[in-house]
């Protein structure tokens, strides 16, 4: 992969690095797009849609910083933006887990360690003033959202909400004593191949379980169910490394984001007796049906976009959460996650897909990634949380 940037020792020489906050909507400007200046020589970067990106970044109307403060930082050489990089307090997950951790995140860098070093300390000092005692990430901006650097598959685009970067930062981040704390694994899979004989036999099993249905999400009523699918998950994941729940208004703001692309073949739902026990939830891989618009939706992006939405264009799909509440795990009900893999698998078949990613899943979940393995699937790329103590 080409290590892009200005040129590793280019303030190495010069030293003059300023690192200051987003204070003006053309620095603000400037943060968003500093990706099309590092990643135009890399054909595995997709430009994100700018309107997005802003959206994302907006402090007054993004429901995470109702529990969240952060600040926006861009480094400069000699009048250039040579960096950029975002300091947060997640209240929200230091109540959960009874910490003092900030974060930081939307890291982009040169190949210049100089650099990167000026923003992990401003990010640093940004945190340690607000009484944090460790910084962790890259989280941007929170595990709920694109978290961790890439350390291997650099050569692959990323899946719908997923990360991508240089294979030169990670030995900036380790020069600055940033440390390995978990890594998070991305499985790609073949749809078109055969279901494992072991799993169909499982998943017929668990099947004829008395009161279990496995239904779609309705798009008439994608409020209540998107609701379920994470009335789910907020029970599913509680025991996971880092997890944070999701807020009603961060569940709000994901229905009308979803409302778009959400496909309802992939998005399962199943109950026992009337009570919703597991969902499997899988996104277009929009990213595929983005990546030559160049961020922009208009003029004509939009149109393109829902063209190759409603033709089925888009051939692949991310496969981000699949989980079973803890009371039916036991049992022969233990067996929902392999009755919903080889469900999402024929609907995938169905819709003409070749495949996707699973993912994420934790290096430490090994039932997770044992089951994934016997699906068939690979780990071909890995994301990695660092953190260091402030």
């Amino acid at each position: 992969m080409t290590e892009v940037g200005f040129g590793r020792k280019l303030c190495m020489e010069n030293n003059q690095i300023t690192v200051k906050p987003v204070r003006s909507k053309k620095e603000l400007k400037q943060f968003i797009r500093l990706p099309w200046q590092l990643y135009k020589d890399d054909a595995a970067w997709v430009p994100p849609l700018l309107s997005e990106e802003k959206k994302r970044l907006d402090k007054k109307n993004n429901p995470f910083f109702e529990h969240a403060d952060a600040e926006y930082f861009l480094a400069q050489h000699q009048g250039k933006v040579v960096g950029r990089i975002s300091a947060q307090v997640d209240h929200l997950h230091n109540e959960t887990h009874q910490e003092k951790s900030g974060f930081f995140g939307f890291f982009e860098c040169i190949n210049d360690e100089a650099v990167s070093k000026a923003l992990l300390n401003t990010a640093a000092s940004w945190l340690r003033s607000r009484g944090m005692k460790i910084i962790r990430g890259p989280y941007s901006f929170s595990i709920n959202e694109m978290s961790g650097l890439l350390v291997n598959g650099y050569e692959h685009p990323p899946s719908v909400m997923m990360g991508h970067n240089p294979n030169y930062y990670e030995p900036l981040v380790a020069s600055w004593g940033l440390q390995k704390v978990m890594d998070f694994f991305c499985w790609a899979y073949d749809s078109t191949v055969e279901i494992p004989e072991a799993a169909l036999q499982i998943a017929e099993m668990v099947r004829a379980h008395p009161g279990l249905v496995v239904r779609e999400v309705h798009p008439k009523h994608i409020q209540r169910d998107v609701a379920l699918i994470f009335d789910v998950f907020n029970s599913a994941w509680q025991n996971n490394w880092g997890f944070v729940p999701l807020t009603q208004s961060e569940l709000a703001a994901v229905v009308k984001d979803f409302k778009l692309i959400l496909e309802p073949k992939l998005a399962l739902i199943a109950e026992v007796d009337g009570q919703p026990a597991a969902i499997a939830l899988a996104l277009p891989n929009v990213n595929s049906a983005i990546a030559d618009l160049n961020g922009r939706l208009f003029p004509f992006g939009f149109l393109k976009l829902l063209y190759r939405l409603k033709r089925k264009k888009i051939k692949t799909a991310r496969l981000m959460l699949l989980g079973v509440k803890k009371e039916f795990r036991g049992d022969i009900l233990g067996g929902l996650s392999v009755l919903l893999y080889t469900e999402m698998h024929r609907r995938s078949q169905l819709l003409g897909h070749i495949g996707g990613e699973l993912s994420w899943t934790l290096e430490d979940n090994e039932k997770i990634n044992v089951g994934i393995q016997m699906m068939g699937g690979q780990c071909y790329k890995t994301y990695r949380v660092y953190e260091k103590t402030l």
